[in-house]
């Protein structure tokens, strides 16, 4: 009657590490333990000794883009997010050209003729004499914001 580590080692032998990354998220964890342990033992070998197969085997298992190492984001994430933002600064300008369109004109004291006059009264009423629009070295726009 064989033994469990006979069973185990007979397990480990079945799999082949040949194109391991195609075959890894496909694996149960036991046979990913199976490789890892199978692995283990190859690279305790002189490193000349191995195949290319076992080498890429043993570095994927142990750096591979799985597990911890697994990208966040799957490839073409980044497009997605860039057109959905593109797309919704699209669909603000249009909502903010319609709302702008039915919207009432600017009051006529926010023409620059109004501000200018405002100007005007402000000094004739001396406002502000010290530091505002009435001193005399007083070199601001006043009351114009309008261009």
């Amino acid at each position: 009657m064989p033994s469990a580590g006979a069973a185990s080692a007979a397990s480990r032998a079945a799999i082949p590490l040949a194109n391991i990354e195609a075959q890894w998220e496909r694996m149960g964890k036991e046979d990913q333990a199976a490789v890892f342990e199978q692995l283990e033992e190859l690279q305790k070998k002189n490193w000349k000794e191995l195949s290319l197969a076992e080498k890429k085997a043993a570095y994927y298992v142990n750096f591979g883009p799985h597990g911890p190492r697994k990208p966040v984001n799957p490839p073409g994430t980044t497009m997605q997010v860039t057109a959905g933002v593109v797309g919704l600064l699209a669909v603000t300008g249009a909502l903010w050209a319609v709302i702008r369109s039915f919207a009432d004109p600017a009051p006529k004291t926010m023409t620059k003729e109004w501000q200018e006059a405002s100007n005007e009264r402000a000094k004739e009423m001396n406002l502000n004499p010290i530091s505002g629009i009435s001193s005399e070295d007083y070199k601001g726009k006043g009351f114009v914001q309008s261009k």
